[in-house]
């Protein structure tokens, strides 16, 4: 493996999920398919699906092309954000919109709610034990993250980079991202870390799309990803069309990957970051290095060092590094 790209990715997927956003699927399958990576550890936490779901998706997925990429269950909860108000507002806004025969006929992923939650240990043990080797990419809420670096205090060193979607900071409609949002505690202790961090928040990934027109030139691959992308893509695509006002959807996840391969696909800059813990704030993506503030009165120092904020995308660029690496695929 010897100048191949390690990866951890701590995810929440949802392909094949009536309702739930299907990137965190297409980042693995980029993942899965490039052949300069080498995806050692899939990790699921609750966020845009329950942790147990997330975790039959991505067994689902590695099992459909017959890998051995081990797959861990994570948190089931925030660290302290109570969890009703999000499940209700992620698990069943497909029924409040009468959205749900977009998904009829598509294969959902048996669950099993008994697996054992270790994503955290094994998180924590394969950073530590591989010091400066190992990337994590984080697309979901970052309570595994937070908690391993709880347990592991030397992963904030041991990791090589972290990678984040994450965070929003002027797209809008959005006070919050979910990812965020669902878990602020989380966010600002790995933010915060010390970690090589580099950030993709939302008003980069929005300026990513993709639509039927991209799906139907995927589908020509004709291998087991594509299928697998395909038909689970084309209903959460619909959804978002009639949700959301789009020509396709967005694919905020992919990105992250996309970037370790192609770093010329993005731009960005440095800065110090951290979320609002309380008040109508409470879960919102602050940006504040005090040399780019005018006025920092009652205002304190920042924490940890500066991150990597994305801020532009080729989104043709990306659709087209995506569909390479996918038609690749035997």
């Amino acid at each position: 493996m010897r100048n191949m790209k390690r990866l951890i990715i701590d995810c929440d997927p949802g392909n094949g999920v009536a309702g739930a956003n299907v990137d965190d699927g297409l980042a693995l399958a980029l993942a899965l398919a490039a052949p300069e990576i080498s995806l050692e550890l899939i990790t699921t936490v609750s966020g845009n699906t329950p942790s147990e779901v997330g975790y039959a998706v991505a067994s689902d997925l590695v099992a459909r092309l017959g890998m051995s990429v081990e797959v861990a269950r994570g948190a089931s909860r925030a660290l302290i954000e109570p969890s009703a108000p999000w499940r209700e507002h992620l698990d069943h806004k497909v029924d409040k919109v009468g959205l749900r025969h977009l998904w009829n006929g598509v294969s959902a992923p048996q669950i099993n709610a008994a697996t054992a939650p270790l994503a955290v240990h094994k998180m924590g043990e394969l950073i530590c034990n591989n010091p400066g080797e190992i990337t994590l990419i984080a697309i979901g809420p970052l309570t595994n993250v937070a908690l391993a670096l709880q347990l592991y205090p030397q992963m904030a060193a041991a990791v090589k980079q972290i990678v984040i979607m994450g965070g929003v900071f002027n797209v809008e409609g959005y006070l919050k991202d979910t990812n965020f949002g669902v878990d602020p505690e989380a966010a600002h202790a790995v933010l915060t870390c010390g970690a090589k961090i580099i950030l993709v928040p939302m008003d980069v990934t929005t300026q990513t799309m993709m639509t039927h027109q991209d799906l139907d030139k995927l589908a020509t691959c004709d291998n087991r990803l594509s299928d697998f992308l395909v038909a689970t893509i084309r209903p959460w695509m619909d959804f978002s069309m009639q949700t959301r006002n789009l020509p396709g959807c967005w694919i905020h996840d992919v990105l992250t990957v996309a970037l370790l391969l192609e770093s010329t696909l993005v731009n960005g800059v440095e800065d110090y970051v951290d979320v609002s813990l309380s008040g109508l704030s409470r879960g919102r993506t602050l940006r504040y290095g005090p040399e780019n503030l005018r006025l920092t009165v009652n205002v304190e120092p920042p924490q940890g060092k500066p991150v990597t904020i994305l801020q532009t995308v080729d989104n043709e660029a990306l659709l087209a590094l995506i569909d390479k690496n996918i038609r690749q695929l035997s």
